[in-house]
């Protein structure tokens, strides 16, 4: 399974539907009429990328040896687990065309036909008596009293008050690669000298030498650069040029709190409709996710992801995932969806199953990022099978590119893991394949201690392992 990064924006609707000419009065007791929306042209088919099965991953081998190939059966980054093919994460970036004469901004505009409503039962008794009573006497209007009503106020607990909140410290970004190609995503103020957190696979395009932009939702654009990019983590810290004195970093939250059933707040740019909030839920923490951007070279990135049913498109990928407080509780990365193109694209949408990376974890990684510029990995220092499994993941009789298979004087050969042991629980998470184990060592710290639960001709063992540390993707 695979995605693209680059999707196709939705061509802008007129500001009125034609009315036609001496079109016939509504008849008594019409509230109006909604004209609809003219159908959206499709998009470009979306290309599909297989992977080929046995690959494998291996830890503690030669630097040459990372990163690794996806696993077989990959999603892309917009999408997570099996099943389909779905539409990519950026929303395409495309030169702006010229704006048509009275065009509305944001090229997409419902347009509504109003007709008269027709006052009936009491307020038209009402009124005949009013009439009756004041004959002669000029004509009276009654108005209701405002008593405020109309002057809705907010609490700050509510999905509109944490939304206008975290807003102003969101943006959207922009990258573009020297041949011109590229996407938009999201991002958000990690810190006050002008860190902004996002996806690895959003600024890919401009890693070398691309241009990068973000725009804050009250229009303020600015140049930016990346700092540091984690294509195994999919994380990424850009930082903007010329930073604005103002800046507002989002709270962030505890990841490992987070229950199930808690609500969640999705801040994106879905399909290039910048500042776009949806709600939802957590419906699954420590989902093993291995995704990628589907190209022919991609190389996939590995989450324990939190699973959101928060309505989550190609262009939310790096935004925000809050909880009801406004607080961070995970970056939006991927979702699953179905085979085929929606919404007159080539790119699928949203069925529900959306996925973010921890903040615990990102956190880690941005920091990390920002003092170094290079990513820091935990590691068994071992290979493993990526192919699909419920057993287990499989230590792998060689490793890639002909290196030992279990790195001597690594933590797994300290332990005594050897090759065709099958490690089924890294401390209390079950392990049922390669992806899955690699997810969960890269929500650890190089130099944590775990206890590796494995297989051995039939016997189960237990053992202490003190995880080390890789620096680098490649």
């Amino acid at each position: 399974m695979s995605t693209e990064n680059e999707g196709n924006a939705v061509p802008p609707a007129p500001s009125a539907p034609p009315v036609p000419v001496a079109s016939p009065a509504p008849p008594q007791g019409d509230a109006g009429a909604t004209a609809q929306l003219p159908p959206v042209p499709p998009g470009p088919p979306e290309q599909q990328h297989p992977y080929g099965p046995g690959a494998t991953q291996t830890y503690g081998a030669p630097e040459g040896a990372w990163p690794p190939p996806p696993p077989h059966g990959a999603p892309g980054y917009g999408e997570a687990g099996a099943g389909g093919a779905g539409g990519g994460w950026g929303a395409a970036y495309q030169q702006p065309a010229p704006k048509p004469a009275g065009g509305g901004r944001g090229g997409l505009i419902a347009a509504v036909l109003v007709a008269a409503l027709v006052a009936g039962g009491l307020g038209g008794g009402l009124g005949y008596t009013l009439a009756k009573d004041n004959d002669g006497q000029g004509s009276t209007t009654v108005t209701a009293a405002d008593n405020g009503a109309s002057q809705v106020k907010r609490a700050p607990g509510t999905i509109a008050g944490v939304a206008s909140k975290a807003l102003p410290s969101t943006v959207t970004i922009e990258a573009e690669s020297n041949s011109g190609e590229g996407g938009t995503g999201t991002g958000f103020v990690f810190d006050t000298q002008g860190h902004i957190v996002t996806n690895n696979h959003v600024v890919a395009e401009a890693v070398d030498g691309g241009k990068l932009s973000a725009t804050f939702p009250d229009g303020r654009k600015y140049d930016a650069e990346v700092v540091g990019h984690a294509q195994g983590y999919d994380v990424a810290v850009v930082k903007l040029k010329n930073a604005p004195s103002d800046l507002k970093p989002l709270s962030l939250g505890n990841s490992d709190q987070v229950a199930v059933g808690d609500e969640t707040i999705a801040i994106g740019a879905p399909f290039g409709l910048s500042n776009t909030v949806t709600t939802g839920i957590i419906s699954a923490k420590n989902r093993p996710v291995a995704s990628s951007d589907g190209s022919s070279g991609s190389k996939a990135s590995y989450m324990s992801a939190l699973q959101t049913d928060a309505s989550i498109n190609p262009g939310n990928s790096g935004g925000p995932l809050l909880n009801a407080s406004g607080a961070v509780i995970g970056i939006n990365s991927a979702i699953q969806s179905t085979s085929g193109g929606s919404f007159g694209s080539g790119q699928s949408g949203s069925i529900g199953l959306g996925f973010a990376i921890p903040i615990n974890q990102a956190k880690y990684v941005a920091q990390q990022l920002i003092k170094n510029g290079k990513p820091v990995y935990a590691k068994i220092g071992a290979s493993v099978s990526l192919e699909e499994s419920a057993d287990g993941a499989k230590i792998t009789d060689q490793g890639t590119g002909g290196a030992a298979a279990v790195e001597p004087s690594g933590p797994a050969a300290k332990a005594g893991l050897k090759p065709g042991d099958v490690i089924t629980k890294l401390d209390d998470s079950v392990i049922d394949s390669g992806p899955t184990l690699i997810g969960e060592i890269w929500t650890h710290k190089p130099g944590d201690k775990v206890k590796v639960t494995y297989t051995r001709g039939g016997d189960q063992h237990t053992v202490d392992l003190t995880l080390g540390s890789r620096v680098g993707d490649s």
